[in-house]
């Protein structure tokens, strides 16, 4: 099993910079694939970004936003920059047993962080 706690979120102006991380716990944290979603208000929880062994993006955030994990720290951190005012979401890290990559599909995560606020002002 695997809890998940993220932090790093906050208030930031549209082009600016903000790297969220995801604090892991349990032993066997390297074999999970890790996602990040967001849910902005009134929409539906969507998917942001995937790494297991290297990077996978959302359109809408490809070369802006940048994954990465340390196994060792048991951490994940999604470096976002550029950011834009449709990026102001909640955003959750959740972490998958399910072997393939990516995967983007929120119910195959079966363990999922508190969410942290993101927030981008124009």
């Amino acid at each position: 099993q695997v809890q998940l706690v993220e932090s790093g979120g906050g208030l930031v102006q549209a082009g600016g910079s903000l790297r969220l991380s995801c604090a892991a716990s349990g032993r066997t944290f390297s074999t999970y694939g890790i996602g990040w979603f967001r849910q902005a208000p009134g929409k539906e929880r969507e998917f942001v970004a995937f790494i297991r062994w290297s990077g996978y993006y959302a359109d809408s955030v490809k070369g802006r936003f940048t994954m990465s994990r340390d196994n060792a720290k048991n951490m994940v951190y999604l470096q976002m920059n550029s950011l834009k005012p449709e990026d102001t979401a909640v955003y959750y890290c959740a972490a998958t047993q399910v072997v393939r990559s990516p995967v983007t599909s929120q119910r195959e995560y079966a363990y999922w962080g508190q969410g942290t606020q993101v927030t981008v002002s124009s």
